[in-house]
């Protein structure tokens, strides 16, 4: 099943890039002065939409909306669904509608596109190299500021699970968290006298581990820790509370980190690294 899609929020990225892409963030009536000079304005275009290479598919109604607000009676017409793998050559949405509102909303929906199904397909890679470990792939805040929701989305149709969204809606306590209040338990202590749940702290070392579930930390995240630090943590802690791996993860390493009984690996690289796929559109 596709996952849910926040169109709220892909209707204010997409805005702001149309507004970038004509003008109208400076205030002008936002144009696209190369179609609008030498495209006849009653022609119509039809064209599609096509994968160059393989690819796990992330962002098509994203896409679609992008054509309809800016040639409302265009037609958009998926064939692939976000969360499908498609190979070279397959077609993935066929339009039809005023050629000069669809060349102007292209580069636009082909932008989130490739970006969202890269991020997609490099974390299909890796879910791919975990199976059947137990062990669920999570991404993390490392993503482009203003397309959190919609990169998070894409990792979801890679098949990945969120970690939280934001710092609004989940306790993390980091190395400077820590520095400051004098140890990893005093401040999964404070954190809950605060009266946060499911508190998260990092850990660095076995002794923090140790310090943190003791203190009622409900994960703990194990830093940048080699598998056989990561074996012994997991059995230190027992089932206590969750354990999560992070730190430098690569599709080379995923598999070994995983191996180690953690439940989680959290991994920026698929927000923050991945490379947009690339996608045609030609016009018939």
């Amino acid at each position: 099943m596709r996952p849910d899609l926040d169109m709220d929020d892909a209707r204010r990225v997409i805005a702001a890039a149309l507004a970038e892409d004509t003008g109208a963030d400076k205030g002008g009536p936002g144009e696209d002065i190369t179609s609008a000079s030498v495209i006849p304005a009653d022609l119509r275009f039809t064209g599609v939409m096509a994968a160059r290479h393989s690819m796990v598919v992330a962002g098509m109604p994203v896409a679609a909306e992008v054509f309809r607000m800016v040639v409302p009676d265009a037609r958009f017409t998926p064939r692939v669904e976000d969360g499908q793998r498609v190979e070279t050559g397959c077609v993935l949405a066929e339009m039809e509608g005023p050629a000069r509102g669809l060349l102007t909303a292209e580069r636009t929906a082909l932008n989130l596109l490739q970006l969202l199904s890269g991020i997609a397909t490099l974390t299909r890679s890796y879910v791919e190299r975990i199976e059947g470990t137990g062990c669920t792939l999570l991404d993390t805040r490392k993503t482009i500021p203003g397309l959190r929701r919609l990169s998070k989305y894409a990792t979801r149709c890679g098949g990945a699970s969120n970690h939280r969204m934001g710092l609004y809606d989940g306790v993390l306590i980091k190395d400077n968290h820590i520095a400051v209040c004098g140890g990893v338990g005093a401040a999964v202590r404070m954190a809950k006298a605060a009266g946060r749940p499911n508190i998260e702290a990092e850990c660095d070392t076995l002794d923090q581990v140790a310090e943190a579930v003791a203190a009622g930390a409900d994960i703990v995240l194990l830093d940048n820790m080699p598998p056989d630090t990561l074996r012994q943590a997991v059995a230190m802690v027992a089932g206590r509370c969750k354990t999560e791996a992070s730190g430098g993860v690569t599709l080379d390493t995923i598999r070994a980190i995983a191996e180690t009984g953690v439940d989680f690996v959290s991994v920026g690289r698929i927000t923050q690294s991945a490379p947009a796929v690339d996608i045609g559109l030609d016009w018939n």
